[in-house]
């Protein structure tokens, strides 16, 4: 069975705020898959985690970082 885009829209747009919101959050997600790019990120999320936990490096607090990102692209 085959639906049109506007049906579908219409149908869409009957979900409540929050039901549209997870949707649309599904749909970006699933542009935006690359299955080889998604395990390079986890390996370096990983990596990352690891670092931290042996105290290879030193985490920024939040604020801290935002401070200097907003120094370095004025903003």
């Amino acid at each position: 069975m085959s639906i049109t885009l506007d049906a579908l829209q219409a149908q869409v747009m009957s979900l409540s705020k929050e039901d549209r919101s997870r949707l649309l959050e599904r749909l970006v997600a699933s542009l935006d898959v690359d299955a080889e790019v998604k395990e390079e990120w986890d390996e370096l999320a990983a990596q990352r985690e690891a670092d931290l936990e042996s105290c290879a490096v030193v985490g920024v607090p939040l604020e801290s970082a935002m401070t200097q990102l907003r120094a370095r692209f004025h903003g």
